[in-house]
Order: structure tokens, then C-alpha cells, then sequence
């Protein structure tokens, strides 16, 4: 099927995002770009195995439950998207290298090779842009009704990236204004047993990023990137422990920050 057409995902399909606790009165707001892998209907499997689309490489794994459950904790609205960053990265400025990857942690993406400016607009037109537009008509919504809003990316990463293993438990990421990640990082680091991440094993920048660039520094919102080591994550009772976890601390970061 070509995906060039004028709708790439079909009627019967899951919406590219869903806001979870839209009434959510808390000032946090989460937004959660990789937290889905599924895969629209007309490009199958992009041509890897299914097996593939269960790794780290189609998704963030443990973020839905995590964001769901931090979402309850802290009576928060959440935003979430749904489809696999393989499709397109919602977290990479459309036409950047990384946006749509022929390969990933050393495994190559068919589906992906050679496409042409069509294929990925529609995919940026049907996955990216109503996902960042929702984000961004909920930011508008808050300042227009003069309500706060504190912006806060969560995501996972892989135990081992490339053969080579990851110690830290978590991180903070941040580019220009790192006031509030470096207060959750400190008390993070006051936590027993973890070991946290300052800007690593990723960093935010204009390139290798969206959300916190847009959505968090232009509108000068307060923000943070939080990653959580998938291990720590992949049951329940991992994602309950982290969400409570955060649900602890979040509030006591941001109260520092506005005292």
C-alpha cells in the first residue's frame, strides 16, 4: 500500500495520541513520546520481525504504565503517543537523520531505506505533527487560563546499547534551562542505591531533540527529560515503584523552584 496517500493510518486504527486524565488539575504535565509501538496497517512490520518490535529499538518499554501510574499519583495529565518511533521519532525534528532510521542499535529497518520527501511527510503528517499539536494546544490552553504548567518528557533506555552496558538507574536531561532537572537530579542522587545520570547517556540539544527544545524551552516552560533504565521498568511493580518514586520528589523539586 502506498503510504503517500492522503491518510496514512486507516479509520479502524489507534489515534496517534491519547490524553490520559485530561482534567488533571496538577501543574505537571507529561508527555510521553515513545510509549506505543504500533505500526500502521500499510506498512506492516516495516519489514523486521515481530520479535523486533518488542525491543527497545520500536518503543520506550515501561513508559505507558509508568506515565499512567505517575499520572494517578500526581493527578496529572498525561500525553502519550502511540505508534512506534521506528514509523517516525516524535522526539527528532522531522528531516533529521534519526527522524525516520533505516538502522537501530545495529539492526537495519527496511521499511525505511530509501524513502522519498512524500513517504515521510505523510508520516509526519499523520503520527508527528497531531501528537506535538496536542501537546501544544494543552500548553496554550494552561497559559491562556493563567494556569502553570511544568513540562516533563519521561522516557527509557536499554540496560545495553551496542554491546556495551549502562550502570545508571536513571537521568536527567536538559539543554538551556536546567534549573528544574538539576533539582530532581540532587534529590534523585540523595535517593539510596542510585546511581543517576547527569545528561547521559543522552543529552538534550535543537538536533537530537523535539519536545523539551519546543515545547519546554520556547515557551519557557520549566521542564526536564527523566530517563528510567528499562529493567527497572518492565512489570508493574518496577513502574509503581519509579512512579511513586517521582510522584515524591517532582513536587518537592518544583516547590524549590518557585520558593
Amino acid at each position: 500500500m502506498n503510504e503517500t496517500k492522503e491518510s496514512l493510518l486507516a479509520a479502524d486504527e489507534p489515534a496517534p495520541v491519547t490524553v490520559y486524565n485530561a482534567g488533571g488539575p496538577s501543574p505537571f504535565m507529561l508527555v510521553a513520546d515513545h510509549a506505543g509501538n504500533a505500526m500502521p496497517r500499510a506498512l506492516g512490520r516495516l519489514g523486521i520481525a515481530e520479535a523486533e518490535c518488542r525491543r527497545h529499538i520500536a518503543w520506550d518499554i515501561g513508559i505507558a504504565g509508568l506515565g499512567r501510574l505517575l499520572a494517578d499519583a500526581l493527578d496529572a495529565t498525561l500525553i502519550r503517543q502511540n505508534y512506534s518511533r521506528l514509523v517516525i521519532d516524535c522526539n527528532r525534528p522531522p528531516g533529521a537523520a534519526t527522524s525516520i532510521p533505516d538502522i537501530s542499535d545495529l539492526t537495519a529497518i527496511p521499511g525505511n531505506a530509501a524513502l522519498g520527501d512524500a513517504d515521510k511527510a505523510a508520516r509526519a503528517r499523520a503520527i508527528f505533527w497531531p501528537y506535538h499539536a496536542r501537546i501544544e494546544a494543552e500548553l496554550e490552553r494552561r497559559q491562556q487560563a493563567g494556569r502553570a504548567a511544568v513540562l516533563i518528557a519521561l522516557h527509557s533506555f536499554t540496560p545495553v546499547f551496542k554491546g556495551l552496558a549502562r550502570s545508571w538507574h536513571a537521568a536527567l536531561l536538559y539543554n538551556r534551562d536546567p534549573r528544574l532537572a538539576r533539582r530532581l537530579l540532587a534529590l534523585l542522587k540523595k535517593e539510596s542505591g542510585l546511581i543517576v545520570g547527569d545528561n547521559e547517556p543522552y543529552f538534550v540539544s535543537d538536533t537530537s531533540d523535539y519536545t523539551i527544545p519546543v515545547h519546554g524551552e520556547r515557551r519557557h516552560v520549566p521542564h526536564a527529560l527523566i530517563e528510567i533504565r528499562q529493567d527497572l521498568i518492565a512489570d508493574e511493580k518496577g513502574e509503581r515503584q519509579w512512579a511513586q518514586l517521582l510522584a515524591r520528589l517532582l513536587p518537592e523539586a518544583y516547590a524549590s523552584l518557585t520558593a
